[in-house]
């Protein structure tokens, strides 16, 4: 096999197709469309329709829901907080909040906040300024001495 030997395999390729050029092609007057409706114009879009039936977009139920208030939190471990504190890229003895952790590379940008999670074990002693915790998470950093700065709820 050489280089100039190479080619598509047989029925791969299509050769294209000049419509309406003449009736005499083939391919002329109604160029390959048929006759007349909507289908023979340009610009058409009956995506889902059915012929008139129920489309089966409309025959399903609707499920579920967004939640507009939801928070878009960045999620860490504290086992991750503890390498980025052995690597040298966080200070354990300062507060660390958001945007310290972006700029140790921990998480890439700030989003609505920063919820720490319990994955992993904490070593240093460390206070944190964060949107959220989880139970597990808490518990882990008040054992190793640090504490957590949680927001305030609003009083309903």
């Amino acid at each position: 096999m050489k280089l100039n030997e190479l080619r598509d395999k047989e029925g791969a390729t299509h050769a294209r197709k000049r419509v309406g050029r003449g009736i005499g092609s083939g391919l002329g007057k109604t160029g390959g469309r048929g006759v007349k409706g909507q289908k023979s114009r340009s610009g058409v879009a009956i995506k889902g329709f059915e012929g008139g039936q129920m489309p089966l977009y409309r025959r399903l139920p609707k499920r579920g829901f967004k939640n507009i208030f939801a928070k878009d939190l960045n999620e860490v471990s504290v086992g991750r907080i503890q390498a980025a504190i052995d690597a040298g890229k966080l200070d354990a003895s300062a507060t660390i909040d958001a945007s310290a952790l972006v700029k140790a590379g921990v998480i890439r940008r700030v989003r609505d906040g920063v919820k720490v999670l319990g994955n992993g074990e904490i070593k240093a002693k460390v206070a944190l300024d964060v949107a959220g915790a989880s139970k597990s998470a808490l518990e882990k950093i008040e054992k190793a001495g640090g504490s957590v700065k949680l927001p305030e709820k609003a009083a309903e």
